[in-house]
């Protein structure tokens, strides 16, 4: 399968967001499922587009498959960035492309990214505990887990924290 990484166009924004949550409501990940307040900032593409790079994985029709947020040193979407580093969140795979590489491909595409920015010494990123799928890519791409790091954007809700040296 071809797989193109590339930011998501504004008339794709309604889809990625709904791909977005999606992906974490199916596979559990949101503590109150349908009802919590976490779906309306991963549908909210307008607004990470607008402080972040919002990437798209498309085939080889333009067909979505999945999506990451790509936050560059000093964007206000950052969690756990410090400087010198950049972060990626929110990265989400349409079930239906899940196994072809799409996950890796857009972590591949962040990594690139953070290279060719100026300044940026590492990159990294929070995922859930749950997340094992997701943690294999990481660590096989050469991600270091920093436990130090860990946090929790909400009482309840432990995050893992990796990083990778550039």
């Amino acid at each position: 399968m071809d797989i193109r990484i590339r930011a998501a166009r504004p008339t794709e924004f309604p889809e990625t967001g709904d791909l977005t949550a999606s992906a974490y409501l199916d596979d559990g990940l949101l503590g109150a499922g349908a009802e919590d307040p976490y779906l309306l900032v991963l549908r909210d593409t307008p607004a990470r587009a607008g402080k972040a790079d919002l990437l798209v994985a498309v085939d080889t029709d333009d067909t979505l498959l999945g999506t990451v947020t790509y936050a560059a040193q000093g964007s206000p979407l950052q969690d756990i960035g410090r400087p010198g580093e950049a972060e990626f969140r929110m990265l989400a795979v349409a079930h239906r492309a899940r196994g072809r590489g799409v996950g890796e491909a857009l972590v591949r595409e962040c990594v690139a990214r953070a290279r060719a920015e100026r300044g940026v010494v590492r990159l990294v990123m929070s995922t859930q505990p749950a997340m094992l799928g997701a943690h294999r890519i990481y660590e096989r791409l050469g991600f270091t887990r920093t436990p130090e790091r860990d946090w929790e954007p909400v009482p309840g809700l432990s995050l893992l924290t990796y990083k990778m040296t550039l």
